[in-house]
């Protein structure tokens, strides 16, 4: 007798599943960015969308999973946003610079109408118990820091930062620019405290940059 390797499984999403589960969840990530992940719940965004409640928990089964999948979504569209782009430019500073320039353009273009997806994610989930949902977001917060950080590696061994640099301290004082920017940013709707960020990134760098590193900042702001 022939195996049926399809028995028991179960059917594969269409190409219009895919377009309408991508649907829900950029919206999710988008309403996550403002009212918060907790606050995702089938009945509202399936009425928002106009899909029926059942046709929507077909696509997630639970809340977490919704919750997890809004997660993913938001990551892949940061690193579509910030990491990618920076990754073109090459490595070493000019790489760290564009990653902290890209993350200020993303959020100066309301990629999220909340601010950073991340950011508020950790706000809300920092002192919550352990779950999947708060160990996914600090798995994708460890990856940024992390491109951070090694973007800072590969300066210090161009010798654009000077040699004893600490890239995870330089990594954590960028990152907590950027956050202040995000937040204050959207806070007070003034878009001076991103040139403030900026400021800081520039001049955080300056600080351990060596005469090559300096003449590399000169060079891409002329």
């Amino acid at each position: 007798m022939r195996y049926n390797s399809h028995v028991g499984r179960r059917p594969g999403p269409t190409e219009q599943g895919l377009r309408t589960r991508n649907t829900i969840l950029r919206r999710a990530a988008e309403v996550a960015s403002v009212e918060g992940l907790e606050r995702l719940s089938i009945g509202p965004l399936a009425e928002e969308l106009r899909l029926s409640k059942s046709g929507l928990f077909a696509h997630f089964g639970s809340k977490e999973e919704l919750q997890l999948a809004t997660i993913e979504t938001a990551r892949r569209l940061y690193v579509q946003e910030v990491i990618v782009p920076a990754r073109a430019v090459g490595s070493g500073l000019s790489e760290l610079r564009a990653l902290c320039d890209g993350f200020l353009s993303y959020v100066e273009r309301r990629v999220f109408p909340g601010g950073c997806f991340f950011a508020s994610a950790m706000a809300e989930f920092h002192s919550r118990p352990d779950s999947p949902v708060r160990d996914q977001i600090t798995n994708c917060q460890t990856q940024w820091l992390t491109a951070l950080e090694r973007a800072a590696q590969a300066a210090v061994e161009r010798s654009q930062l000077r040699p004893g640099t600490d890239p995870t301290q330089v990594a954590f004082e960028l990152e907590a620019a950027l956050l202040s920017a995000n937040w204050y940013f959207h806070l007070y709707r003034d878009t001076s405290y991103l040139r403030r960020a900026r400021d800081a990134v520039r001049g955080r760098l300056l600080q351990d940059a060596t005469p090559r590193g300096r003449s590399l900042i000169s060079e891409e702001e002329n």
